[in-house]
């Protein structure tokens, strides 16, 4: 993941300015309706690597837009083991978990160095309410997390271990490319460990595939660092169209 100047200069930048604008909440208001939600936005210092920006039981206040950097959500089984169940990257939004039931239901810890605008729910909902095209957004986004999840519960239930690395790497370099990053050259903010517990796979499988994609020369891998050499094979992977030999989901 390319790595985005860090300053607070960054994270001060009002939304009117912001380049992830088209992403994010601002997206489709005019001028004066985005001072109006700039107004609500908190943009407080960023969240050093592994400290968390809500857990479970806490009481729900803000909805989360990271800014720069990347977080994980992920859940805890009775034995405290993590099930990670998503990965936010710049201009993705956090929190929507806690809308229903007025309390978090998942942790939400930064992968790296992460800023965010925090905007508190309740003024943002009084908001929505006099811009309708607010309360559109809010939907919008809402509806693409819910998307989002159907994919990946379908993803776990009918695909291959390759289908599913391979589907992690395309969805990846997709989500960059509408940052403006490149989408064959970037940056992996998460673990192999975490790319496993998402996608429900062993680590030693995480790390079999990586080296078995380098050896069908669809990836070079260089730690986290990821270069896609054939996009289009790697879609094949995912459509079954390929000779990458089977290697069991576990």
């Amino acid at each position: 993941m390319p790595n985005e100047s860090f300053s607070l200069r960054n994270i001060k930048i009002a939304c009117s300015n912001c380049s992830l604008g088209a992403l994010c909440l601002p997206y489709g208001l005019d001028g004066e309706d985005i001072d109006r939600l700039d107004d609500i936005v908190k943009r407080n210092h960023p969240y050093q690597r592994n400290e968390f920006l809500f857990s479970p039981g806490q009481n729900f206040k803000n909805l989360y837009v990271v800014k720069t950097g990347a977080v994980k959500t992920y859940v805890q089984d009775d034995e405290g083991q993590e099930r990670v169940i998503g990965f936010h990257l710049p201009g993705e939004i956090l929190g929507l978990d806690a809308i229903e039931s007025n309390k978090h239901s998942c942790f939400a810890k930064a992968l790296e160095t992460t800023a965010v605008c925090e905007m508190p729910f309740e003024r943002l909902e009084d908001l929505s309410k006099d811009l309708p095209s607010l309360q559109h957004q809010m939907l919008r986004l809402m509806s693409r997390e819910v998307s989002n999840e159907s994919q990946m519960i379908a993803l776990l239930n009918h695909s291959t271990a390759e289908e599913r690395l391979a589907s992690f790497i395309v969805s990846l370099a997709e989500r960059f490319q509408r940052r403006g990053f490149s989408s064959t050259d970037f940056f992996l903010p998460m673990s192999r460990q975490d790319i496993g517990s998402y996608l429900g796979l062993a680590l030693e499988t995480v790390s079999r595939l990586f080296t078995r994609f380098q050896e069908l020369k669809l990836l070079k891998v260089e730690r986290k660092h990821i270069e896609v050499l054939d996009m289009d094979a790697l879609k094949r992977v995912i459509s079954h169209k390929t000779e990458c030999q089977s290697v069991k989901a576990s």
